[in-house]
């Protein structure tokens, strides 16, 4: 019996981690989706394909790590996602690691007096930046 996967199979494969997707962005709030396309500078329907475990088309390795960061996956989601991903795309491992590379940066941020407020600036930040190094990266 061969290791390798399918047509069919990696169809499956494909189709569980965009589920895992799909799952999550269904838990965020409203406005994820679109979020989420212009951090990658996509069209809304490029995250419905991606997000839809019917179309078969995967999920590119570069957008890994920024949907897990957009999206706020929970350590639980962003496990789940990546074991899921490397299940059906074993070979991409490598790129994702690449992209996990990082460094931290502490801000001194002002309180905006609630919590909400407070997360959606730290979140507009983190896209910001995150737009920013990718733009560096492809200079």
């Amino acid at each position: 019996m061969s290791t390798q996967a399918t047509p069919a199979g990696s169809q499956d494969l494909i189709a569980a981690y965009k589920a895992i997707l799909r799952d999550v962005l269904d838990q965020r709030p409203s406005g994820m989706r679109q979020r989420l396309a212009e951090a990658l500078g996509k069209n809304r329907s490029f995250i419905t394909q991606i997000a839809n475990p019917a179309y078969q088309t995967p999920i590119p390795a570069q957008h890994v790590h920024a949907i897990m960061q957009v999206c706020h996956f929970s350590v639980k989601e962003r496990d789940r996602f990546l074991e899921a991903y490397h299940r059906a795309h074993p070979r991409r491992l490598l790129l994702l690691k690449e992209r996990e590379r990082g460094r931290r940066l502490t801000l001194m941020l002002p309180d905006l007096g609630s919590e909400q407020k407070n997360h959606k600036l730290d979140s507009l930040l983190s896209e910001f930046a995150e737009k920013v190094a990718r733009l560096i990266e492809d200079t």
